[in-house]
């Protein structure tokens, strides 16, 4: 993917937690579903703390939004947002 995308690497932070049901959990609760806004900035559910540390860890910016409406249809910010027109970078 990196060679793809014309980088040197890439970093992968998983889904946060120290035992596998925490990583479960935030897996469900779509810790890892984050929109990027621009490069080390995304959207994601403030309810995923250990995800949330682990990318601020990272260096990555995350703009937490409360959790009650968007999970009651099973997504996270990035399975219900759509294309839009952004300025080149």
């Amino acid at each position: 993917m990196a060679e793809v995308l014309g980088y040197k690497t890439l970093q992968i932070v998983p889904t946060g937690g120290n035992t596998e049901e925490e990583r479960a959990r935030e897996q469900w609760n779509d810790g890892n579903n984050v929109l990027a806004l621009r490069p080390g900035v995304v959207v994601g559910y403030d309810r995923n703390d250990d995800t949330n540390a682990a990318l601020k860890a990272a260096g990555i910016e995350i703009l937490a939004m409360p959790d009650a409406e968007p999970g009651r249809g099973r997504g996270g910010g990035h399975c219900m947002s759509w294309p839009t027109i952004r300025d080149a970078l």
